[in-house]
């Protein structure tokens, strides 16, 4: 496969001991909107959602999952307060790094690097796909493509689905309903 990386064991022993796991319990944050975003985040188990406030309203606008990798990029690279809040839905474990410790470890090891760009550059794809799907897709088409993630539908409160989905509580509750 073209995009396997093979990283020497040394090496990714190196890297690895520069993480540290946090733990956020249910509710509590890893970022709040406002703050500059210094860390990149792996969801090692738990799940936390990504959202903003919006004319007194909470807009989810990401659900991170175990195996995901995410930080707030526009604020972390700019250096300027971030949009977003990044709230535990469950107790979590993360896996954190510094982002200027991560630069380092990108000079230091090249391969390290291009492991980082195949992730960010599969983040990237994934958020252009939300993207489009909340420009072509309907809401209970968007409702029919979360089911496929059960995990989702299972860990996820309905108010954050619903928010996610783009669509209020009701119109969930009514989908849910039609379609079961």
């Amino acid at each position: 496969m073209a995009n396997d990386i093979l990283i020497d064991e040394a090496d990714l022993e190196t890297i690895v001991s520069n993480f540290k796991e946090v733990k956020i319990v249910k509710d509590k944050f890893a970022l709040k909107q406002g703050n500059i975003a210094t860390h990149f985040f792996f969801v090692k188990s738990g799940g936390l959602r990504v959202y903003f406030d919006h004319n007194d309203q909470q807009i989810t606008s990401w659900i991170a999952l175990e195996n995901e990798f995410f930080t707030d990029l526009s604020s972390q690279k700019a250096q300027v307060p971030s949009k977003f809040n990044m709230q535990a839905i469950e107790d979590t474990i993360l896996v954190t790094i510094h982002s200027d410790k991560m630069e380092q470890l990108y000079q230091q090891f090249p391969i390290w690097q291009a492991f980082g760009r195949l992730i960010w550059e599969a983040n990237y794809r994934n958020l252009l796909e939300g993207v489009i799907s909340f420009q072509t897709l309907s809401a209970e088409e968007r409702y029919l493509s979360a089911m496929t993630e059960t995990t989702l539908l299972q860990r996820v409160p309905l108010k954050y689905l619903a928010s996610y989905l783009g669509i209020t509580q009701t119109s969930l509750s009514r989908l849910r309903k039609k379609i079961k």
